[in-house]
């Protein structure tokens, strides 16, 4: 059994890991308000912008776009690995990762060339590791990405399949379900799946009259773009509510764990100092015994 000094020693260190990790519980918990209200804020936009897409296609039925166009044959990708700057978050990056592995995995199996962005540094690190070397790498902007940041990386695969360079775009990010959920989601970019402004015509409601100008054909040329730099900015932004909560749960763990840590060695360090008193009363009767014999 180890000395009381080392059990003394050991409890003092896992308090020291707790104090920490409770800090670190609290940042996250702050940062996740910030980061659900900037969804909210954004929300009212996307709708807005779903809204005026279905309005502008209704009018516009059957206009030809090149990110509306299915390529006929996949010779190129790009997969968009939404991951963190910082670890401690539990399954949150290895999730993102695994699941990015896959799809590499399946569409090289096809022949298919996969080209590679990165978001967070975790990403970069591990597809650099992997030989892999990223098309274009962002960091440091994890946990307060911009609509300028998503711009940018939307500004990498639009006029690259525009032009039959790419043949798909696919974005992985882990989802904001609640503060204590968060689940990766694959979501296809490019091309913008039909049903997606098909399904926005259905739900906009028309009540006036539109004037488009110089047609309604060029207004949606402008918004599709427009469209997914919107769609990778939530993408983002749910990405940044993701992390701080799956840290949040994670330091939560192990503040937990901590916790239970030192019980277990306070009751250690009390037998085995229970045991040391018993051994000197013992040694003083002993000794009392041997003078009176």
């Amino acid at each position: 059994m180890a000395n009381l000094r080392d059990i003394q020693k050991r409890i003092v260190s896992v308090e020291s890991t707790k104090q920490i990790t409770r800090t670190m519980e609290m940042v996250a918990t702050a940062k996740i308000k910030k980061a659900q209200a900037k969804i909210e804020a954004a929300r009212p936009y996307a709708l807005s912008m779903m809204e005026v897409l279905g309005n502008v296609a209704r009018f516009a039925k059957g206009a030809e776009h090149p990110l509306l166009e299915e390529h006929v044959e996949r010779k190129r990708i790009v997969v968009v690995s939404v991951t963190s700057d910082r670890g401690l978050a539990g399954a949150f990056n290895s999730n993102i990762l695994r699941m990015s592995e896959d799809l590499i995995r399946k569409e090289e199996s096809n022949g298919v060339v996969v080209d590679v962005i990165t978001v967070g540094k975790k990403a970069g690190a591990y597809f650099r590791y992997r030989g892999i070397e990223p098309i274009a790498a962002y960091r440091d902007i994890s946990d307060k990405p911009t609509f300028l940041d998503a711009k940018s990386i939307a500004a990498h695969v639009i006029p690259a399949y525009t032009v039959n360079d790419v043949d798909g775009v696919y974005i992985i990010f882990n989802r904001f379900k609640n503060v204590a959920e968060q689940s990766p989601e694959l979501h296809k970019l490019l091309p913008i799946e039909q049903s997606v402004v098909e399904e926005a015509a259905d739900d906009a409601d028309i009540a006036a009259e539109y004037m488009f100008e110089p047609d309604a054909e060029s207004v949606l040329e402008l918004l599709l773009p427009t469209y997914v730099e919107t769609i990778i900015y939530r993408a983002l932004m749910e990405s940044a509510a993701s992390e701080h909560g799956a840290r949040r749960t994670a330091m939560k763990s192990a503040t937990d764990n901590a916790s239970e840590m030192v019980t277990s060695l306070s009751r250690t360090y009390n037998r085995a100092r229970q045991a040391a008193i018993t051994n000197e009363i013992a040694e003083i009767v002993g000794g009392a015994a041997a003078l009176e014999d």
